[in-house]
């Protein structure tokens, strides 16, 4: 079992609301690991595939968020979850970047 933790930026206008935090639980429900993901400095850590967890956070834009995984998936859901959010919660990249 690994371990893996990835601190990005929400630059999503509307922040970690709504469609943002559903597409964020969605991915997180398709990997194996255990994923818990917290507003910094001082969020505490809520479980990234609980919808109301997640929505719970009510994090801006601008915020820090720390996403952290354990299991054996552990390395290749933080990543997944960090592009996610780096790409303001786009279900796939542009058809036009490739």
């Amino acid at each position: 079992m690994s371990a893996a933790t990835r601190t990005v930026r929400i630059t999503h206008k509307v922040g970690l609301h709504a469609r943002p935090a559903v597409a964020l639980m969605k991915r997180a429900k398709s990997f194996e690991s255990a994923l818990t993901v917290r507003g910094l400095p001082d969020g505490a850590p809520v479980d990234a595939k609980s919808i109301v967890k997640v929505l719970g956070l009510k994090l801006k834009t601008g915020t820090l968020l720390e996403i952290t995984a354990e299991g054996d998936d552990a390395q290749e859901a933080v990543a997944a979850l960090a592009d996610l959010v780096v790409r303001d919660f786009a279900e796939e990249p542009d058809a036009a970047d490739g």
